[in-house]
């Protein structure tokens, strides 16, 4: 079965940056702050809340995401590890340089993301911000997302608990009729109700995570017509308790009713997990066949950002590989 995972020409389309730190370069900076074996990354380990979650990943990547060259160096260890698990394709988004978080103008993080990709790695990258964003300095900066060069897109995440303010639908819509795509984090720690919010306000049709739309069947039977995407991390929703365990998880279900789910890993950093780690507890705690992991990784190049003809030939690479 690892061969066989190995073997998928892969995508990856729910990643953080900064949470994708790679806690080696921690480790290297810093040994004596950074222990070699971190409790967080503890198989059985289970982060007792959100904001305990959040205080490990920012208390984390926060010293590290100083500038531009840092991003850059976190960049290029982040896409070697796709590299090596036959990655092909990855979207990735950086949070945006609120006032007193990181400070790196967005445009600078761009280039250096961009200024690390490797050959035979596409890499589309997103801005990132929480729901509470558009307020003050950070307002003219979301405004102008528009313009800046090498931006796919831009992604709502943050605490679910917290409404979508009004302007998210206006900026979403603007947005999108300037040619960029519009993703939100909804169904994770909200209900199917954030869901149905992210889909017919926001008009969203990439939803990261997602999974709790199984809790209402006509929000996901709405997903299935629009033809909407979930980004799911089947590993995050186990460590962040969203679901019990990965033979819980919604995933078949969601799949069977006909919304399209990829697979991702969403904030290595904090979990321990990479992408062929996903597929493979698929197949060992949920009893995922070759056939089942070849479907969620045609799913990713159904929605890459490719040309016609790469995304037939990883599509027929993988179902290559399946028979």
């Amino acid at each position: 079965m690892d061969a066989f995972i190995q073997s998928l020409p892969k995508t990856e389309t729910h990643l953080h940056v900064e949470g994708a730190l790679p806690y080696e370069l921690l480790r290297a900076w810093r040994p004596e702050t950074y222990p070699e074996n971190p409790y967080f990354h503890a198989p059985d380990f289970r982060y007792p809340s959100f904001p305990k979650f959040d205080e490990i990943l920012l208390g984390h990547a926060l010293p590290w995401f100083v500038s531009a060259e840092r991003y850059h160096e976190a960049a290029k260890a982040i896409f070697a590890k796709h590299v090596e698990q036959n990655v092909r394709y990855v979207e990735t988004s950086f949070h945006l340089p609120v006032t007193g978080f990181i400070g790196v103008p967005g445009p600078e993080i761009i280039a250096a993301i961009r200024a690390a990709v490797p050959e035979g790695l596409e890499v589309r990258i997103f801005a990132g911000m929480a729901r509470t964003d558009y307020t003050g300095p950070m307002q003219a900066v979301i405004d102008d997302l528009g313009n800046w060069d090498g931006l796919a897109g831009v992604d709502l995440h943050g605490l679910e608990s917290l409404p979508n303010e009004p302007w998210t639908a206006k900026v979403w819509a603007r947005l999108r009729d300037e040619g960029k795509v519009t993703k939100a984090h909804a169904g994770e720690f909200g209900g199917a109700d954030r869901v149905r919010e992210a889909i017919e306000q926001l008009g969203a049709t990439r939803i990261q995570h997602g999974v709790r739309a199984v809790e209402d069947p006509s929000v996901v039977a709405l997903a299935a017509e629009r033809g909407v995407t979930f980004d799911v991390c089947p590993l995050s929703n186990v460590k962040l308790r969203v679901v019990g365990s990965l033979n819980e998880h919604p995933l078949r279900a969601l799949t069977a009713a006909g919304v399209r789910c990829t697979i991702s890993t969403d904030d290595p950093l904090v979990f321990g997990n990479r992408l062929n780690d996903e597929y493979a507890a698929l197949a060992d705690e949920a009893g995922y066949t070759k056939t089942e992991l070849a479907r969620l990784a045609v799913n990713g190049w159904e929605v890459a950002d490719v040309s016609a003809g790469v995304r037939a030939d990883m599509i027929r690479q993988i179902n290559t590989a399946s028979r």
